[in-house]
């Protein structure tokens, strides 16, 4: 026998089985109670909220031998052939396939004829907003007078698209996205129902994933039973399975942006690649947990409005508290703006890792939430420094002896090497000038730096930061620099980069005179005459 999806294993066949829509299921049971069947409805909402289930009980109410209080009987032959599909009263159509004129006129015709074998026509349009607008046109005058015995029922994820004149033909009802203590209460009894064991945290977990929709969740977690049939499925084991991380993943890389540990911050996120995480997923949970600290930085909220268990909620508390609420609204608009460039890319690391870089560096920004969190990194470090340094502690100047100080090295060159060192060191500021202008990322983890020596085709970039030695990796830097830096000098070489002390001496760098050429080699060489010293 095929495997039925536990999303249809477990569709309500009843109102009273209808969670998270109880205002709808209670009018719908109303009307039935009294008579008072409308003849055109639409069902609005996000997917997964129930609207199709709804409108087939309720095509199963009106046509039921015996209803219940709760809806149709399911025992009954009306109740029965709706349910299996035979009943040639009640008609299922996707609009997304049979959207134009021609499927309306057929319905036009259908709907002249009694029922057969039912009380009652039932059309159910799914996704009605596909209809054309001609469709609709052709639809108007039998949705606004249809017979006694027609009803129809429209359901749509996109209620703007629907003509006005088609709404005001209709009982409109907003499903609304269910709560996640609804979603994890139908989740408990569906493991239970299906004899499986899981672990309340990961239940909790899926149910927030499937952001509102029953269908959803009840197919994240047959995901997880699939991938995990026996034993208890653990909350690590449904992150494992769904592509999501860890709460206190989250947390360690919201401290390392905190603290700007640059390098940690791209060795979390290296991490997650080589364990194969969706890094799509990762940034929408880590804007949710974003979203979860500007909560508990402005008022006091519960677990439930989080999404989190008290756990959680406690140690996000405590985080939130050291937290200025402006450099939350900036994390959070960043990884928005992330999130939607995701959606369309192919290189997702990459510029997840930019948008780290962004995060670490509000200097590469002029809006005003940047302006305020370099404010306010400029008074953390003016604090930190009058704490360290107390106005009364004596200065000390430790002087090195002349004997131990580092005299710099004297290197000679030949007269092609030392011109080329020359000119770039002329034209350094400019270059790194025009990298700014360009690429203000590349170009600020290049200030300071100074180049050496072109040696057997590669020129050496000295950094005296190691924080911007990583970054100029990162950034691509090097490369951009190496074509600025090909065009001055108009010739290819390969470009590498060291990182040395800012206490360790320049080397002085001179010209390879013929002197020097004749103590190396013993015998007088004569330089050629373009290459004489002036």
């Amino acid at each position: 026998m095929a495997y039925t999806a536990l999303y249809r294993k477990w569709r309500p066949s009843t109102f009273a089985d209808v969670k998270g829509q109880d205002a709808i299921v209670t009018t719908l049971k109303n009307q039935l109670r009294l008579h008072r069947i409308g003849h055109a409805y639409l069902f609005c909402g996000t997917r997964g909220t129930g609207k199709t289930t709804v409108a087939k009980i309720l095509a199963r109410a009106v046509n039921c031998e015996h209803p219940t209080p709760e809806g149709p009987c399911g025992e009954c032959p009306a109740c029965q052939a709706i349910a299996s599909g035979a009943s040639m009263s009640v008609r299922e159509i996707d609009a997304a396939s049979n959207n134009g004129v021609d499927s309306i006129r057929e319905i036009r015709e259908e709907v002249q004829y009694s029922p057969t074998d039912a009380k009652y026509r039932v059309y159910i349009i799914d996704e009605a907003h596909m209809i054309t607008n001609q469709a609709f046109n052709a639809l108007l005058k039998t949705l606004e007078e249809p017979p006694s015995y027609v009803i129809f029922i429209l359901a749509t994820t996109d209620p703007q698209k629907i003509p006005v004149t088609v709404l005001s033909r209709c009982q409109r009802y907003d499903f609304k996205r269910i709560p996640v203590s609804v979603l994890l209460e139908r989740l408990k009894e569906l493991a239970e129902g299906e004899g499986v064991q899981v672990q309340e945290k990961a239940l909790r977990y899926i149910a927030m994933k499937a952001e509102g929709g029953m269908r959803d969740a009840i197919s994240l977690l047959d995901q997880c039973i699939a991938c995990y049939p026996e034993g208890e499925i653990t909350y690590d084991q449904a992150l494992e399975v769904l592509g999501a991380v860890d709460q206190d993943v989250f947390s360690r890389f919201f401290l390392a942006l905190s603290e700007g540990e640059t390098e940690n911050c791209l060795h979390q996120v290296d991490d997650l690649v080589m364990e194969g995480r969706d890094l799509g997923q990762f940034v929408q949970d880590f804007i949710w947990y974003l979203r979860n600290l500007l909560l508990l930085r402005s008022s006091e909220v519960s677990s439930e409005i989080l999404n989190v268990t008290e756990e959680d909620a406690a140690r996000m508390r405590e985080t939130a508290l050291h937290t200025e609420a402006h450099s939350l609204m900036r994390l959070i608009r960043l990884f928005s703006e992330l999130l939607s460039q995701m959606k369309t890319a192919s290189g997702k690391r990459v510029l997840l890792e930019i948008a780290v870089l962004k995060a670490l560096e509000p200097e590469t920004e002029s809006n005003l939430e940047s302006v305020e969190e370099r404010i306010r990194r400029l008074e953390e470090k003016v604090k930190k420094g009058l704490a360290a340094a107390p106005p009364q502690a004596p200065v000390q100047v430790v002087r090195v002896p002349e004997e131990e100080q580092k005299e710099p090295e004297v290197i000679r060159l030949p007269a092609a090497d030392y011109e080329d060192l020359a000119r770039l060191r002329q034209e350094w500021d400019g270059l790194i000038a025009s990298i700014i202008k360009d690429d203000p990322p590349c170009g600020k983890v290049l200030k300071g730096t100074r180049p050496e020596p072109i040696r057997q085709g590669t020129l050496s970039i000295v950094f005296f930061d190691r924080e911007n030695y990583n970054r100029s990796k990162a950034f691509g830097a090097l490369d951009l620099l190496k074509k600025k830096a090909e065009a001055i000098l108009g010739r290819e070489f390969d470009v590498e980069a060291r990182v040395v002390e800012e206490s360790e001496p320049e080397p002085v760098y001179e010209l390879l005179t013929e002197e020097d050429i004749s103590s190396v080699f013993g015998t007088d060489i004569p330089l050629e005459e373009e290459d004489q010293p002036e």
